[in-house]
């Protein structure tokens, strides 16, 4: 994947801010919002799990959604924490090379797992009697696998159209990770087949997952709004807002980086929004889904009845034994 005849060994990531005292706050407000994604993720697996209730297709798409956004801030946040310590922020060209594959293999897969959710909406409300044939576990399963071998093969093509640039001049990646734009602006040769294959890609991937979605909330919000039933439309805006909530925001993000052309990249404005599709987003996903969406609410209820009984029924026998 890596081209070895490249001059560069490392690369060096200038971070986001070279002030002190904003480093500290910087790491303080990264920490709390990596320790709040992973709990949060964690969680929305282990609910999904444990509710034999959630265990429908959508929230079979929503727990992989919530392993990718795991995926996605993992590939950037560790290394981003420890930099805010480090004087010399270097990463080798493997490491690059890993950290930019992880991370846009797990932008691909989400764009694809988003689309598969709008797709099951669809089913779920136009077409309720042919969902459960048509949206199986076995479709579902070779749906997932179909994305996550799609992201693969894009991104391998990409990173490795990227590394077989030539690098043998300045090392200093002006972004606190191995994203492709200020890597490019690094090299030696020419890099105009590179900005091509991105954005191919970025064009493929974005524009026909995003009008997917289009196509499939609008034939579903389309239906909602026919329904006479209140509590059903409610119940089906109250599941669609926070996929589209979550589509929003990711989309809009994935677009202004990538489907841009080359003149327009502001590198230090890229950093804030990269912040936002590597940290935030996966950050805010589980919150979207379980504030917004009842059946989670309710599944999350039930846990935390059960807990607690198991925990008075454990007080209770520990007590009558010291009795």
């Amino acid at each position: 994947m890596v081209r070895r005849n490249n001059a560069t060994a490392e690369f060096i990531l200038s971070g986001i801010t070279d002030i002190w005292e904003l480093q500290v706050i910087l790491f303080v407000l990264f920490l709390l919002i990596c320790v709040t994604s992973l709990v949060g993720n964690l969680s929305m697996i282990a609910l999904i799990r444990l509710d034999s209730r959630l265990r429908t297709p959508m929230y079979f798409f929503l727990c992989h959604l919530s392993l990718v956004d795991l995926g996605n801030s993992s590939a950037v946040a560790p290394k981003m924490l420890v930099s805010f310590f480090e004087e010399r922020k270097a990463i080798s060209v493997s490491g690059c090379a890993a950290q930019m594959y992880f991370c846009g293999f797990c932008i691909i897969a989400e764009c694809y797992l988003l689309a598969a959710m709008a797709y099951d909406r669809y089913m779920a409300i136009c077409n309720p009697l042919l969902y459960m044939a048509t949206m199986s576990q076995k479709v579902c399963v070779q749906l997932a696998v179909g994305f996550y071998l799609i992201a693969s093969v894009s991104q391998t093509v990409l990173v490795s159209s990227v590394f077989s640039a030539r690098f043998c001049g300045p090392n200093v990646i002006n972004h606190f990770f191995c994203d492709i734009p200020p890597l490019l602006k690094l090299s030696c040769s020419s890099t105009t087949v590179s900005e091509h294959v991105l954005f191919t890609i970025a064009a493929l991937v974005a524009l026909s997952t995003l009008a997917f979605i289009a196509v499939s909330y609008g034939y579903s919000l389309t239906t909602v709004l026919r329904m006479r039933s209140s509590k059903g439309r409610h119940k089906a805006f109250s599941t669609c807002a926070s996929q589209l909530t979550s589509v929003s925001v990711f989309c809009g993000t994935m677009i202004f980086m990538y489907l841009r052309p080359s003149s327009a990249y502001s590198l230090n404005q890229d950093k804030a929004v990269s912040v936002v599709y590597t940290m935030v987003i996966p950050m805010l996903n589980p919150l979207i889904y379980s504030l917004r969406n009842m059946e989670v609410r309710g599944a999350l209820k039930r846990l935390l009845k059960k807990v607690l009984i198991s925990f008075r029924d454990q007080t209770g026998k520990e007590v009558s034994q010291t009795k």
